[in-house]
């Protein structure tokens, strides 16, 4: 598990980068993969199932800016993050 400070040194676009959309989607994509992993053990969890499904829909809306904008940069950011569609 990577921290925040990591995630955005890896998928900033430039020096004082920490808000374009490939560091959002990468942020999300790292709580979204902790958050599985907890409601795998605690299945009983519903309001943190209800953050994740949330959760999901943000990055879904961000690619979907992302894919309508830039396509190229969609294609190497859900490759890099092992994303799929």
């Amino acid at each position: 598990m990577q921290n925040k400070a990591a995630i955005k040194q890896d998928y900033k676009l430039h020096e004082n980068d920490t808000g374009s959309v490939e560091v959002q989607v990468a942020l999300l994509t790292q709580r979204i993969k902790e958050l599985t992993e907890h409601l795998q053990k605690h299945v009983k969890d519903h309001s943190s199932r209800r953050g994740l499904i949330s959760m999901v829909g943000q990055r879904r809306r961000l690619l979907d800016y992302l894919n309508r904008h830039s396509q190229t940069r969609y294609q190497s950011l859900i490759g890099r993050l092992g994303l799929r569609r």
